[in-house]
């Protein structure tokens, strides 16, 4: 399985939803630098499971052991491999799913590809869960660019269609994240939480599931990094993105509706401010030619409604070859995206540090 990213940094993630753990490692971090342990682990608190109403009963403490790359609290040029062990799995509850697979989960793929060597339970290699180690990564990559100034936050942009305020995309600064960061349910808009929080709850009481969207933005970022081509700001970041399960489309800046305008209303004037080329709106979200400009960065990614519904679905018997109807067992979130938003952090965090050790060649 492809599990692996990077150029500068390597970052490798193994195990499976319900094997003894999952896990990182991590090749070619500098060596002396500094990792707040308990900072990583109110990040990886975000987007644990069982904390809210809101997702899965699966209750784990998701804290890292760390086998190595550490020494006394400090990088140490060894390879960085840290695991979080599985506590509270039930795999009696995925036994027919090797036979029946979910609609719009993995599981017919991951039979045609592994031919019944896969592990189905909890989705095994496939599942949200693996987002834990990767958050292990990214929570130390945002702590590395934290200490040179650069910063990322994401926030819920809408849920079952109801929006949050967006970030400014010329003027978001860091204490719009500090408050995200601070919040259980990241948003701008209070008022907006309430009502997404509404609809989470309708469709877990009706064995349904709803999907959304989330909003980052990377600020400290100077012009100048990236490449042009397969190695641009958007390709490395989206590739890591597209590594967290249920992540079904990006944009960057004001993508798809920029399509829809003419170039004059959507390219961004320049001008100088403090002896510093800026541009007077940031359609663009940062990046022109794969490299950044100097202004936010800030992209949007669309999260699909959690396949694993209550509701009977549709489905086929592969050992019979006949359709058949499935109820799904288990316990899993009605909406993902209030536990994606660190994800995205991370997987952003993870590409930002690899391409801007590749800008210090």
């Amino acid at each position: 399985m492809s599990s692996v990213y990077g150029k500068n940094i390597i970052v490798s993630i193994f195990g499976q939803s319900h094997s003894n753990a999952i896990g990182v490692t991590i090749d070619g971090l500098p060596s002396g630098q500094k990792i707040d342990l308990n900072a990583l682990s109110s990040f990886l608190a975000r987007r644990a499971p069982g904390n809210s109403e809101f997702t899965t009963k699966r209750k784990e403490p998701d804290q890292p052991e760390f086998l190595s790359g550490l020494l006394n609290g400090m990088t140490c040029g060894a390879p960085l491999a840290a695991i979080i062990r599985n506590t509270d799995t039930r795999s009696g509850d995925y036994s027919e799913l090797r036979d029946i697979p979910r609609p719009s989960h993995a599981d017919y793929a991951a039979e045609m590809k592994y031919r019944g060597t896969q592990d189905v339970s909890g989705g095994g290699h496939f599942s949200g869960r693996l987002t834990a180690p990767l958050c292990i990564a990214g929570g130390i990559c945002l702590q590395l660019l934290s200490q040179k100034g650069i910063d990322i936050a994401a926030h819920i942009s809408a849920i079952a269609g109801i929006r949050d305020t967006p970030f400014d995309p010329v003027h978001v600064n860091r204490s719009v994240f500090m408050m995200l960061q601070s919040k259980p349910f990241p948003v701008i808009d209070d008022t907006s939480a309430l009502n997404m929080q509404n609809e989470i709850r309708k469709a877990s009481q009706s064995g349904d599931s709803v999907g959304g969207v989330i909003e980052c933005a990377v600020l400290g970022l100077s012009a100048g990094i990236g490449d042009p081509m397969f190695d641009g700001m958007e390709n490395r970041i989206s590739h890591a993105v597209f590594g967290i399960p249920a992540i079904k489309g990006i944009e960057f800046g004001n993508g798809f509706f920029g399509a829809s305008i003419p170039g004059s209303k959507n390219n961004d004037p320049y001008y100088i401010d403090n002896k510093a080329v800026r541009t007077k709106t940031n359609n663009h979200g940062g990046i022109l030619g794969g490299i950044t400009t100097g202004m936010p960065l800030i992209f949007r990614v669309a999260v699909k409604p959690t396949p694993s519904i209550t509701l009977r679905q549709d489905s086929v018997s592969l050992s019979r070859m006949e359709n058949v109807t499935l109820s799904i067992k288990g316990r899993h979130d009605p909406c993902i995206v209030p536990r994606a938003v660190p994800c995205i952090e991370a997987a952003c965090a993870i590409a930002v540090y690899d391409a801007l050790l590749d800008s210090n060649d």
